[in-house]
C-alpha cells in the first residue's frame, strides 16, 4: 500500500531569518551602532528562527480524525535530511516534488532580497521544526481537508532511491545537507553503528 509524504506548516523561513540576522550583524560591525537593524520587514522569518512553534494543532487534528501516521519526525535539520532519515530507517525509497513544497510568500521575498534560492533554504534549512510525516494513502482525504498540512509526494520501494522531482520533471537526488552541514554524504556508507 502505498504512503504519502506531508510536511505541517511552510519552510526554509528559520533559515532565512539566521540569514537576515547574520546579514544585520555584520552591517552593524562595518558602519556602526547608529543604524538600526532592518529587522522589521524580516519578522516572518526572524521570527521562525527565534520562536519556533510545535505543532500540537497537527497532533490534536491526528486525534481527532482517528489518523495515525506510519512514521513522523519534525523538522530541525532539514527536509532532505530527516526525509532520508525516515527512508533509510524504513529501508524505502521516496519522490517529493519541488512544486508541492510549502514556502511561505515572505520567505520566497527574503531569499530573493538576500539573492539566495528559497527551494534550498526550504530542503536544507532546517529549524522550522515542522513535522514531516508519512500516512497510508486511505488516509488522503482527511488529510487534504486541513490547509495546515501538504502532501509533498510518496513512498516508493527502497530500490527506486530518493529524489526531490524538479518542476522540469528533473529527477535529482536527495543529499543530507542539514543545518551544520556535519554529516559529510562520503562518510555514511560507513556509519552502520545507527542502524
Amino acid at each position: 500500500e502505498k504512503n504519502l509524504i506531508c510536511v505541517s506548516g511552510d519552510l526554509g523561513g528559520a533559515y532565512l531569518g539566521v540569514q537576515i540576522l547574520e546579514r544585520e550583524k555584520r552591517i552593524l560591525k562595518e558602519i556602526g551602532s547608529n543604524n538600526n537593524p532592518q529587522l522589521e520587514k524580516h519578522k516572518y522569518t526572524i521570527g521562525r528562527q527565534l520562536k519556533p512553534e510545535a505543532r500540537r494543532d497537527i497532533i490534536t487534528f491526528f486525534k481527532e480524525k482517528n489518523i495515525i501516521p506510519t512514521a513522523m519526525i519534525d523538522i530541525s535539520d532539514g527536509l532532505s535530511s530527516e526525509l532520508m532519515h525516515i527512508c533509510k530507517q524504513s529501508n524505502v525509497g521516496c519522490r517529493i516534488y519541488e512544486e508541492k513544497i510549502p514556502i511561505a510568500l515572505e520567505t520566497e521575498q527574503t531569499a530573493t532580497k538576500l539573492n539566495l534560492n528559497s527551494l534550498t533554504a526550504a530542503i536544507n534549512g532546517g529549524e522550522d521544526y515542522e513535522l514531516l510525516f508519512t500516512v497510508d494513502i486511505a488516509d488522503y482525504e482527511k488529510i487534504a481537508e486541513n490547509p495546515n498540512i501538504t502532501i509533498i509526494g510518496h513512498i516508493e520501494d527502497h530500490t527506486t532511491g530518493q529524489f526531490l522531482i524538479s518542476k522540469r520533471d528533473e529527477a535529482i537526488p536527495l543529499k543530507a545537507m542539514g543545518w551544520n552541514q556535519l554529516t559529510k554524504n562520503d562518510e555514511e556508507p560507513n556509519d552502520k553503528s545507527s542502524l
